[in-house]
């Protein structure tokens, strides 16, 4: 075993010379054996060892039976020891998932690189879960020997393994009796599948964690070829290979707020990639949307309407960027963003709604047709402001006058834009 996990430092590069390593200590077999194995190499390897051990008090005396365990261990190897305890509140994801939560924080806030003793069987029986319950390259690649400051040097190391070191020294350890049931996934696996698979091949966990080693660095290769500062032209991604697209939009997603793109995510992004429609939009969660403009992806806060409202002298439309601003009309003007009208009663400020329509010089079309032909983006349709009375639409932003509203037997209005700080 020791041969095993110190060729496993030196092939992934966990540990360099000088390095505190601090080890996360459970006082289980598997546990006992890291901090063991570390303490034989320390020399070796140049580091300062210590250990760590979080007390969930979940299981009453036998949570302080693991803490006093842990504590004379390290008393009689002469290795420091971090102790944290807490109170595990469940969360949406469950008891176990907060106790791993808890314990992470506490480890992670110790200065130096955490060694957990996470085993090739544990990562064989990480695969498989992710099998069961469904996953991709990156799901198949396991437990990942460094992530952040956690190292795991254990992955190519068998738990016959583990029992064979411990007997060789004479080493005690601790059973943690929720181990021993089937209320969780990986027990189960543990005590029934695996068994089954290794009558198959004895090397099963040892295969299974190479095979997730060497397909974590394809997925690195992937995930390098798909690194991109922003997201390439619609036009480029349909010609990607299907493997790095995918990672494409998933990046994508990610940085525009997604926290976790699932599979059935990256299939609506690259739905839209492939769409025909070159406006269409799919909201995600946290409320992101992701508009197709043409060739172009664009990401952010689903957009709300302009609800309507009354403009009288002066109106301010903060969030959109905008003062619009209505006065007598000294001459007659026609621009997308100054023009002269002749309105009765009240302007009303509003998002374009279905059946409007404006004569322009050409003649009279449709707002939609008109939003097409410009090649307006559709995430920013509903964000161009336009001004009706109690006749009809007088004008729009960006378009210009209704020449159906350039005169009339009311006062004359000219109506000019200004750009003012957005929100």
């Amino acid at each position: 075993m020791l041969n095993k996990l110190y060729a496993f430092i030196r092939q992934q590069g966990l540990i360099n010379r000088g390095d505190t390593v601090i080890c996360a200590l459970s006082g289980g077999a598997d546990s006992v054996a890291l901090l063991y194995a570390l303490y034989l190499l320390r020399d070796r390897l140049g580091i300062r060892l210590e250990a760590a051990h979080f007390n969930h008090c979940l299981r009453g005396e036998e949570s302080q039976r693991d803490e006093n365990f842990v504590r004379e261990l390290c008393e009689k190897l002469d290795i420091p020891l971090n102790i944290s305890r807490g109170e595990i509140v469940p969360g949406q994801k469950g008891l176990e998932n907060a106790a791993r939560e808890a314990r992470y924080a506490f480890l992670c806030s110790l200065p130096g690189k955490i060694a957990t003793a996470h085993t090739a069987d544990d990562n064989a029986e990480t695969v498989l879960m992710r099998l069961i319950r469904g996953t991709g390259l990156r799901g198949l690649g396991g437990i990942p020997p460094v992530n952040g400051c956690v190292i795991r040097p254990m992955l190519t190391v068998t738990r016959q393994d583990v029992e064979g070191f411990l007997r060789e020294h004479d080493l005690p350890h601790v059973e943690d009796s929720t181990n021993a049931g089937d209320a969780f996934l990986r027990n189960r696996l543990r005590h029934h599948v695996m068994p089954l698979l290794k009558q198959e091949n004895p090397r099963l966990a040892e295969n299974l964690s190479t095979m997730a080693l060497r397909l974590r660095l394809d997925e690195d290769a992937l995930s390098q070829q798909a690194g991109f500062s922003q997201i390439p032209p619609v036009s480029r991604l349909r010609q990607m290979p299907p493997a790095v697209r995918s990672r494409v939009l998933e990046q994508f997603l990610r940085e525009n707020g997604v926290r976790e793109p699932e599979q059935t995510h990256i299939a609506q992004a690259e739905a839209l990639v492939f769409s025909d429609n070159p406006s269409a939009r799919i909201t995600f969660p946290g409320g992101i949307a992701v508009t197709r403009c043409y060739d172009t992806l664009e990401a952010g806060e689903q957009k709300r309407e302009i609800s309507p409202m009354v403009l009288d002298g002066v109106l301010d439309l903060p969030r959109l960027g905008l003062r619009i601003i209505c006065t007598p009309a000294q001459k007659t003007l026609n621009t997308p963003y100054a023009f002269t009208v002749c309105p009765e009663g009240e302007i009303i400020v509003r998002s374009r709604q279905a059946g409007d329509k404006i004569r322009l010089p050409g003649g009279e079309k449709s707002l939609k047709k008109l939003f097409i032909d410009r090649k307006i983006p559709a995430n920013q349709r509903n964000q161009i402001p336009v001004l009706e009375d109690s006749r009809g639409i007088l004008g729009v932003y960006g378009i210009g006058a209704n020449l159906h509203r350039h005169s009339g037997s009311s006062p004359a209005m000219t109506i000019r834009f200004e750009s003012i700080p957005k929100e």
